[in-house]
């Protein structure tokens, strides 16, 4: 049988597998419950809701925290501009979408439209001002774009883009899609990359979670001025460089990890 490329699924034994199906059963009961209490903010102003979907982002941090172990390690925030940016966040793994604006509140999500269109999901992405795009729309979906994040910008938030559009497993690099490149030209915000090693814990598309600390990285800002080919060379060495660094370490980390981790 071939080997499984998933660094969290090649490690496991049957505790991960235990805490994995217990945190499963926490996430869908919590959702559950949560999808119903936010469900009447509808009706209110979107801060009332926004403060209720951290609130449920917020128990499932605990409970990754708790009930698999894994934690997070955040450097780089002094980076960050006092003032709107554009987020551009590697994409490896759930654990960002769900983790990173905890640490980034005030923001406004880059997601695609027919995760708008769900129901309850899709109803609070609207109400809470997330970002919808159509991918297949073309030149027309950068325009709505690039319109939909300068009213986010003008109201005082920030942005979250993954620039690959999809989560890519951990050591490979996907091609940035043109609409960060349309953000870096028409907006007054600042772009900082963030690096992650999400996917050595939480893989793509995986049921396994492993525990251990996951590393987020705020880069120095891209400076303005760059022309569309520099800005786009520029931001994905930056980005996958560090994102490298990044895994590179969380790999060293695992190697170190008590063997019980992995074979319990």
């Amino acid at each position: 049988m071939r080997a499984s490329s998933d660094p969290v699924t090649r490690s496991a034994g049957p505790l991960i597998h235990a805490r994995a199906l217990l945190f499963n059963v926490w996430f869908w009961l919590w959702t559950g419950v949560m999808a119903l209490v936010i469900l009447p903010s509808i009706a209110l102003p979107w801060r009332w809701m926004w403060g209720l979907v951290l609130f449920w982002l917020g128990g499932i941090r605990a409970g990754l925290r708790l009930i698999v172990g894994l934690d997070v390690e955040i450097r780089g925030l002094e980076r960050v501009p006092g003032r709107p940016v554009v987020f551009a966040v590697k994409h490896q793994s759930a654990w960002e979408t769900l983790v990173l604006p905890l640490i980034q509140p005030d923001v406004s999500i880059v997601l695609k439209r027919e995760l708008a269109d769900l129901p309850f999901f899709g109803w609070y992405t609207r109400k809470t001002g997330m970002i919808a795009v159509q991918r297949s729309a073309g030149a027309q979906a950068l325009r709505a774009l690039v319109q939909s994040a300068r009213a986010v910008i003008a109201g005082g938030r920030s942005i979250i883009i993954f620039p690959e559009g999809t989560r890519a497993p951990v050591g490979r690099h996907g091609n940035h899609h043109p609409g960060i490149a349309a953000l870096y030209r028409q907006l007054d915000a600042p772009i900082v990359p963030v690096a992650l090693n999400s996917g050595l814990y939480w893989g793509r598309r995986s049921f396994l979670k492993r525990p251990g600390t996951v590393l987020i990285e705020f880069l120095d800002p891209l400076p303005p001025g760059l022309e569309r080919v520099e800005f786009m060379r520029r931001l994905k060495a930056e980005l996958d460089g560090a994102t490298d660094r990044l895994v590179a370490e969380g790999e060293g980390r695992l190697q170190e990890a008590p063997l019980s981790e992995a074979t319990s």
